[in-house]
């Protein structure tokens, strides 16, 4: 596959990586000439110093035999733009653009990046997707990761083993004995920086992220299991009125209003423009590294806070804080790589990571086959991908246990019309149903053939 990123800032250098290792013939155009040596100097992709937009760039970095472009510069302008000029003059087959303006995607406008109009196939809006994650978790706080899956019949949920964790040092093939009807599937395991598959005769060890998929109707009781019985926040405290933050406070307002939500933004001008924009929800102007500010926000009866301001040393720091004040659960934005190891030994509960989102989101439409959607899981832990089972599948009509499974991959649940199957040995998968599955990093790829169509069914 042949791809132009039109961007070489956090966001599209990321995405060059991931498809880099995906063996993707890659080129990254930008304006910025350093940006672009330090890429292709780090990874195996090529570089074309330019604006993005301009039709002679596009085609010296391959437009006219490019499988798809995603432009993920800083302007939704030149985005949309270039997107337009490769569908026009190049015929590019997949077009995918971030836009973070919210006025680009009201409903009102909703024609506008049709194909008749302005052809773009995907809109990413990072901030909204950042948004709508973190929302997910203040659902379900006890959990660092939560992903809906199956249209939310499914969820895949990530949880920190304790000590007193009920299930700990039990082989997890006893766990089916153990707790007969609940749909519940232990598919990963990150153990010391390690990723491990989560085999009959593995055991949960203290210190572990354990990750499960379950029936969503079943989830409270699988958090249970863990240990967990936390409700969902009621209050909440967001640190950085910026696009996430302002994103956020208006998914709750919107979606759950038994909420009370504050924000706390440094910038006066911006806090105005923020509270212009809010119902409910307070906004307060000041430091979030200032004790008098933790104070006044109450931070000590908060449930959850969210940092999310443009500085990850501010909202690692202001999480730390506002534990130490009293809060229960601190969400924390984290774009830098270099913290992954290091927050998760501080007591932050939850890393938030804009680029594994952002991956999650494209996957969707790199990976071929029968693929409904993928999900990127954070720390590199692998995928889990959605993916309908077609007649020639390997996997259908026959035991789970007879089905060649390529190393590194488990299936979670299968969902066949309304009912919800959770995967043993004698299961059969059958044509039409949409499996759910678990896959590393290096197996991922692997999966698309299981789905794909061969040849011999024409």
């Amino acid at each position: 596959m042949k791809v132009i990123i039109c961007g070489g800032g956090q966001v599209g250098s990321n995405i060059a990586r991931y498809l880099a290792g995906e063996d993707a013939d890659v080129t990254v155009i930008d304006q910025r000439a350093d940006l672009v040596h330090k890429i292709t100097d780090v990874l195996d992709v090529g570089g074309v110093v330019g604006f993005a937009s301009h039709p002679a760039v596009l085609e010296k970095a391959g437009a006219r035999d490019a499988d798809m472009v995603i432009a993920v510069t800083y302007a939704d302008e030149v985005n949309m733009v270039a997107c337009q000029v490769c569908h026009s003059i190049f015929d590019v087959p997949t077009k995918i653009a971030r836009v973070r303006h919210r006025s680009y995607l009201d409903d009102q406008w909703s024609t506008l990046f049709s194909r008749d109009n302005m052809p773009i196939d995907v809109i990413i809006s990072p901030e909204a997707e950042v948004a709508k994650a973190i929302s997910n978790r203040l659902q379900v706080p006890s959990a660092f990761e939560v992903i809906p899956l199956a249209d939310g019949r499914l969820t895949l949920a990530g949880v920190h083993v304790k000590n007193d964790t009920p299930i700990i040092l039990t082989p997890l093939r006893q766990l089916t004995e153990i707790f007969p009807d609940l749909h519940v599937t232990i598919v990963g395991i990150r153990r010391n920086g390690e990723v491990i598959m989560a085999s009959g005769e593995e055991e949960l060890r203290p210190g572990d992220d354990a990750y499960f998929i379950c029936d969503v109707t079943h989830l409270e009781r699988a958090l249970s299991s863990f240990g967990y019985e936390e409700r969902e926040a009621r209050r909440v405290i967001i640190i950085g009125g910026g696009n996430i933050g302002l994103h956020l406070a208006q998914t709750i307002e919107e979606r759950y209003g038994g909420v009370q939500a504050k924000v706390i933004e440094l910038d006066k001008q911006r806090a105005e423009v923020v509270a212009q924009q809010l119902a409910r929800t307070v906004v307060i102007h000041g430091d979030a590294l200032d004790t008098d500010i933790m104070d006044e926000c109450n931070v000590a009866q908060t449930e959850t806070v969210v940092a999310v301001s443009n500085d990850d040393e501010v909202n690692i720091l202001s999480s730390l804080l506002a534990k130490r004040h009293g809060a229960k659960r601190a969400v924390t934005l984290v774009n830098s790589t270099s913290y992954d190891d290091l927050v998760a030994g501080l007591g932050i509960d939850t890393m938030v990571s804009p680029r594994a989102i952002t991956v999650s989101t494209i996957l969707r439409h790199v990976r071929r086959g029968r693929i409904r959607s993928v999900h990127s899981i954070s720390h590199g832990v692998g995928e889990v991908i959605e993916a309908e089972a077609l007649e020639t599948s390997s996997l259908v009509a026959k035991p789970l246990r007879e089905a060649d499974l390529p190393e590194g991959v488990m299936i979670g649940a299968i969902l066949r019309g309304r009912q919800v199957i959770m995967p043993r040995g004698d299961t059969v998968i059958s044509a039409g149903d949409l499996v759910v599955l678990y896959a590393t990093t290096k197996a991922a790829k692997r999966v698309e053939r299981l789905f794909s169509v061969k040849l011999e069914f024409f």
